[in-house]
């Protein structure tokens, strides 16, 4: 057959269209795991319609719990998180969009605010000293067993529904003596709520070299000093996998000395990064080892006062930006009041939250601080432990057009 010129174009742009066409043809779709079900009975959403559990969810005691998720739900998203949301995709813009690593330290199983902040990300990496539990299997609950334990759930969930942060002690407490326990409930139903579907659950261990093993009998380690657990998921409207570590572990110095955490931590670095209600670990010397990580490996740093001091932030390689107010901590922690932050904040003229976050929980009181990483800029030495004696650098960056008081010891 012979081809003319106009022939071959046309067989060229069919050509180029089919192969855009199969570009674009969605891929499959990750189907959905028990865990998923579970996931939901437990956020008061009913399961899939051919699970075991569709039965738990005509039980009264469960029907009353999904009335209290929903209206409590329904709140949190009007009164904070639609502000939270907003306030980032304005404020924060690459990192709210990056589909990268995200750390957050001291974090117990706050998925919630880590995906508010940072909704497009692929990666999330918790931590905390919260053990991690068993999986939740509601399918073995005794009928009488059900009201009490989704009634511990949401005692457990009630301070940070209620002010932005859970409360350590109490969540201990919560956790314990539970058919459902440890924080993989509560990672449940913040991924449930928050219209995420779960894939896939396994329990993870890391070697003293950061290597991560899954453990396929389904059982938690009982001797790394860094268990762990992985969830794979979608967000909804997506089949994009995605995945969440949560890892039970001491992130002090002398608790990294004997863990694998952070070296398998920058093999997902470098990571945009959230602190929030960290009861002021990171200005203590014991914690300097996971202070300098993420001073070395955060791109954008949002965080509460509670995070890292703001003397870190010096001006060669960190722009900082501060927003709300600076009252100081609460009495619990008045001891960590930072005057440099002080002043900063007098002399910049922030402008204000119309949420609270942290300790200082009521709108207007709240204070948060974005810290971005130059770029390009690598530090002269690595981060390093600062004696006990020995201040932290006395300098803080300031924005473009700020008076430069702030920055002076």
């Amino acid at each position: 057959m012979i081809l003319n010129n106009k022939s071959v174009a046309v067989a060229g742009v069919a050509c180029l269209l089919a192969a855009r066409l199969l570009a674009q043809a969605p891929q499959a779709m990750p189907v959905a795991s028990p865990a998923n079900d579970t996931a939901r009975l437990l956020a008061g959403l009913l399961p899939s319609a051919d699970s075991a559990l569709v039965e738990l969810a005509q039980d009264r005691a469960w029907q009353q719990h999904a009335k209290f998720f929903d209206t409590a739900w329904a709140n949190l998203e009007r009164n904070q998180l639609v502000k939270v949301r907003a306030w980032a995709k304005t404020q924060v813009p690459d990192a709210f969009a990056a589909k990268g690593t995200v750390f957050y330290m001291f974090s117990g199983p706050d998925f919630l605010y880590a995906d508010t902040f940072f909704p497009q990300a692929r990666t999330y990496v918790l931590c905390g000293i919260e053990p991690i539990g068993p999986l939740p299997d509601a399918v073995r609950l005794a009928p009488h067993e059900l009201g009490s334990e989704l009634r511990a759930l949401r005692d457990s969930l009630d301070s940070v529904l209620s002010f932005s942060f859970f409360i350590t002690k109490e969540m201990k407490t919560d956790l314990r003596n539970h058919s459902l326990s440890g924080t993989l409930p509560l990672l449940y139903i913040f991924l449930a709520r928050s219209g995420k579907t779960l894939c896939d659950v396994s329990y993870v261990s890391l070697d003293a070299n950061g290597v991560l093993t899954a453990r396929q009998d389904a059982t938690r380690s009982a001797t790394s000093p860094a268990p762990g657990v992985r969830i794979s998921f979608v967000a909804e409207g997506s089949n994009t996998p995605r995945t969440l570590y949560y890892f039970s572990t001491d992130i002090s110095d002398a608790g990294l000395r004997q863990s694998g955490f952070l070296k398998f931590c920058q093999t997902l670095a470098p990571a945009n990064s959230c602190v929030k209600s960290a009861s002021y670990l990171m200005h203590e010397s014991g914690f300097s080892t996971i202070r300098g990580f993420l001073l070395e490996n955060t791109r954008t740093l949002v965080q509460d006062d509670s995070g890292i001091p703001c003397a870190y932030f010096t001006p060669d390689a960190w722009q900082m930006r501060v927003f709300g107010s600076y009252p100081g901590p609460i009495p619990l922690f008045r001891n960590y009041r930072q005057p440099l932050l002080a002043e900063y904040y007098r002399t910049t003229h922030p402008p204000p939250l119309d949420f609270g976050i942290g300790y200082r929980h009521h709108a207007g009181e709240s204070t948060l601080m974005v810290a971005t990483h130059k770029p390009h800029h690598k530090p002269a030495v690595p981060p390093r432990a600062l004696p006990v004696e020995e201040p932290p650098p006395q300098a803080v960056a300031v924005p473009v057009g700020a008076t430069t008081s702030a920055a002076r010891p």
